[in-house]
């Protein structure tokens, strides 16, 4: 069975996503050390290629002809022995290398040469000069060229006995190699600092900003003021802009909705006024529970519509909130449970929070008997559980009850109905805290609803 074209394209594509899948797990994920890669990576990448061509072109260059300059050195001398064999041609030779050539040389009986030393780790310098020397001399010898001396000991195996030279390390090796390698990482370390310095100074600009946005989710007020990089000042800007409509959007919502409160209240005040003139009756009263009804539900709806994003956020005790609702929850014949783990002070703002647990807490009234409320606080969210042991909510219907006015008719009492709105508001005002409010089954057998927003 052939095998595709496709197939051999697909491979290096599944290759390359891999690899990009890989590199992206173990890259940073914070802008400041990106940028600090994106500024030091080429900077370490260009100071390798230097210190490499450096390294493998000037100094083996460099060392290399100051080997071939000693072993010519070393070879004219063994010529003076050739020539001078007896003691005055030593005498000649010793004074020669001293004064002409700067190094130390004499002839020694014949003797074995000594064992060849461990190789030195880094033993470029060496193959250098042990080259010329096979090159040009072309007899035994024995290098000694390992420790922490400045010298080197060079022995080489004569006819007529042993040609010992110690000449220093300078005459054969590069020795401030060093230096530049220190420069190099000295003004590494320098442009390094600057760069953290620099871009700490840029990034402080974002986070900022992305601290007053955070806050703005949770409804809290910051004290916000852009600065840093154009960019960054004009994306600021925006924000506060943007800040500015949405709160001069909820004051005008807030001031409609608080004229048209006042209208339809004046219209049930007249309404229930001209029911109390009118005496007593089966008739009347019914009536008169229609406008009490009338009032409870508009009440909700401008609750739903109006919220509370003006209120200040403040810290919160949220034990003693909670031993609150359970206070009222058992003057109403509902026996309540209050557990709470962690920092109980949370900054919320007080009245909304309190009625987002509150309406949690009036469902759970209205379908179950016994109430559990639960509180966990961490380093990052505060969690409320309310459960109870009443009927539930049906898993596909678990979305549908955070609509406005929905209602589950087939499981609920519609003589003891709502508005159709608490969970409704709940959820908004959650969400208007960065957080959200979700369903699920409790452990009771009944419905848990959970509050969960960043602290």
């Amino acid at each position: 069975m052939g095998l595709n074209i496709g197939d051999y394209l697909d491979k290096p594509r599944l290759f390359w996503m891999a690899s990009s899948r890989a590199l992206y797990a173990i890259m940073p994920k914070g802008l400041y050390f990106r940028s600090l890669l994106i500024v030091i990576v080429p900077m370490v990448i260009l100071q390798s290629f230097v210190a490499y061509f450096f390294l493998e072109r000037h100094w083996n260059l460099v060392t290399s002809r100051l080997s071939r300059a000693l072993t010519q050195d070393i070879a004219a001398l063994i010529e003076i022995h050739k020539s001078f064999p007896d003691d005055a041609g030593g005498v000649i030779l010793h004074r020669i290398a001293r004064e002409r050539l700067d190094i130390d040389a004499e002839i020694r009986p014949p003797e074995p040469l000594p064992v060849p030393l461990p190789t030195p780790f880094f033993l470029a310098a060496d193959k250098a000069l042990s080259e010329q020397i096979a090159a040009l001399i072309k007899r035994p010898f024995w290098l000694d060229s390992v420790g922490k001396s400045s010298f080197i000991e060079i022995r080489i195996q004569l006819d007529d006995g042993v040609l010992r030279v110690i000449a220093r390390r300078s005459a054969a090796y590069l020795s401030n190699s060093h230096i530049f390698i220190i420069w190099m990482l000295g003004t590494s370390l320098v442009l390094g600092l600057v760069a953290v310095a620099f871009l700490r100074n840029q990034i402080r600009p974002i986070l900022r900003l992305a601290g007053a946005a955070e806050a703005f989710g949770k409804g809290r007020d910051s004290d916000f003021r852009p600065h840093g990089a154009r960019e960054v000042r004009q994306a600021g800007y925006a924000f506060i802009s943007m800040k500015r409509r949405v709160e001069r959007a909820m004051e005008q919502r807030t001031a409609m909705l608080n004229g048209v409160s006042h209208d339809l209240r004046t219209v049930l005040t007249r309404f229930k006024l001209s029911l109390a003139m009118m005496g007593e009756g089966p008739e009347l009263e019914a009536m008169q529970k229609d406008v009490v009804e009338m009032q409870r539900m508009l009440e909700a709806y401008l609750a739903f519509a109006r919220g509370d994003a003006l209120e200040a956020a403040a810290s919160v005790d949220m034990r003693a909130l909670l031993e609150d609702l359970k206070a009222d929850a058992e003057r109403h014949g509902h026996p309540t449970r209050v557990e709470f783990s962690g920092d109980p002070h949370v900054i919320v703002r007080a009245d909304a929070f309190r009625r987002c647990l509150g309406n949690l807490v009036s469902n759970a009234q209205r379908h179950g008997e016994a109430l559990v409320l639960h509180g966990v606080r961490d380093q990052r969210f505060l969690t409320v559980h309310v459960d109870d042991d009443g009927p539930g909510v049906p898993i596909h219907a678990r979305e549908d009850v955070f609509r406005p006015f929905y209602r589950l008719d087939e499981a609920r009492n519609q003589d003891e109905g709502g508005t159709g709105l608490g969970l409704a508001i709940a959820r908004d005002i959650a969400r208007s805290h960065g957080g959200d409010v979700s369903l699920a089954e409790s452990p009771m057998g009944g419905l848990r609803a959970s509050v969960r927003v960043p602290v």
